[in-house]
């Protein structure tokens, strides 16, 4: 019985490290694009930042995070940026816009 749990134990440490280099490899890729500044890469960036996202939560689930306190917690930066009169906010009005979002969609 020990020996599975070992198995079990550095399965997951595996997996982790492998959800941190790819993480890590979407955000440098996400960089070089950006960096280069190449016209029509809405679906290359789409592709890249949605990568990001699910990495993150399974990274996170990986760690013992469930999805709805990862939700949760973002929801709650939301507000604290909404409080705090975030940069972004005041300037484009994002994390209204995002709060409207969750508030809509993710119930």
């Amino acid at each position: 019985m020990r020996d599975g749990k070992d198995i079990d134990i550095m399965k997951n440490v595996k997996v982790v490290e492998w959800l941190k280099c790819e993480l890590l490899s979407s955000v440098a890729s996400l960089f070089q694009l950006l960096q280069s500044g190449i016209k029509n890469a809405k679906d290359d960036m789409l592709d890249l930042i949605s990568n990001i996202i699910l990495l993150a939560y399974l990274l996170g689930k990986r760690l013992g995070l469930s999805y709805e306190s990862i939700d949760l917690k973002v929801e709650d930066k939301i507000k604290l940026g909404l409080i705090e009169e975030h940069q972004v906010e005041k300037w484009y009005g994002d994390l209204s816009e995002l709060h409207e979002y969750y508030n809509t969609n993710r119930r």
